[in-house]
């Protein structure tokens, strides 16, 4: 069963400025033949828009289609389709099914730790957000059941990483890679890590999920930033004495950046958290970029926050 993806718009309909433009595949699913060397496309009610980038599970003559992303509507819908195939005398059956309980997600990798349980790791939930939650895939007859499970502990460099991507490596393993830091003397195009999903040897009833993941990476061979990239700030950032004409660098702060000036709540509508910000300007490396308001008794804010 083929289903999903994109392809370039048709000749007749591009322009200079969109010539390389796509756009989603109809939403029509192929069953091919190859025995026969042939395929047979359905077009089926429910599925009333192209996606792609969507998680599949095949299972017997059931496939499962969770996530995607509809480039029409720039949107991840809460998908969960299923897909049964029935090969009877004559012409194949083709029937779908919406099922309730989907997620939304993209690009996602989905990795099988046992005989009925899947691990759907990475992705994306916005365009410009990584999607840090995991969920466990638990199949048994023509049931399907998602739930997320604990997230593993992500290492900074993948935290602050706009973009990362990978691949299942079989046996509940999956190889992630992130791009390397270009503002270092020496870069490196790319990391790469490891994530184990296995089972630990305990009850039944307490099974837990263990990550563990490697780099190659050398934090000593991290070179210092420049000077417009750094900022340092005590843990009281919206307190400053009058009489100080520059701030000073604290270490302490470095080693506990959860209490740092870096993650205050700077206005009303500020959404920056340490355990889901991501990079927003291209200066950003490891920190959030801010600027010092004198509006009032001065105070700190996010760049990204002030639209800046």
């Amino acid at each position: 069963v083929l289903f999903g993806g994109r392809s370039y718009m048709p000749s007749t309909q591009r322009t200079t400025e969109k010539w390389n433009s796509v756009a989603d595949c109809l939403p029509h699913v192929f069953l091919v033949d190859f025995e026969f060397g042939c395929a047979t496309s359905y077009v089926l009610p429910e599925l009333q828009d192209g996606l792609s980038f969507h998680v599949s599970i095949a299972r017997n003559d059931t496939i499962y289609i969770l996530g995607g992303h509809s480039l029409a509507n720039n949107i991840r819908p809460v998908n969960l389709y299923r897909i049964r195939v029935d090969l009877p005398l004559g012409s194949p059956a083709v029937n779908c099914t919406i099922l309730p309980g989907g997620i939304s997600v993209s690009s996602a990798i989905l990795t099988q730790t046992n005989n009925d349980e899947f691990v759907i790791v990475g992705g994306y939930q916005l365009e410009n957000q990584k999607r840090m939650v995991c969920n466990i895939v638990h199949l048994e007859d023509n049931k399907i059941e998602i739930h997320e499970m604990e997230t593993p502990d992500w290492t900074p460099d993948i935290k602050h990483s706009k973009i990362w991507f990978g691949s299942n490596m079989g046996n509940g393993t999956v190889f992630l890679g992130i791009p390397g830091d270009n503002k270092q003397a020496v870069s490196e195009a790319f990391y790469f890590y490891m994530l184990k999903c296995s089972e630990d040897d305990v009850n039944e009833d307490q099974k837990i999920f263990t990550s563990s993941q490697t780099s190659t990476e050398d934090p000593g061979d991290s070179t210092p930033f420049e000077d417009s990239e750094e900022f340092c700030f005590s843990a009281e950032a919206n307190s400053f004495d009058g009489d100080d004409e520059f701030d000073t660098y604290n270490e302490d702060d470095e080693e506990d950046e959860s209490v740092t000036g870096y993650w205050i709540t700077c206005c009303a509508t500020c959404d920056v958290d340490i355990n889901t910000w991501v990079p927003f300007y291209s200066t950003e490396l490891n920190k959030p970029a801010m600027i010092y308001c004198s509006h009032g008794d001065g105070h700190w804010v996010h760049a990204q926050c002030m639209g800046l």
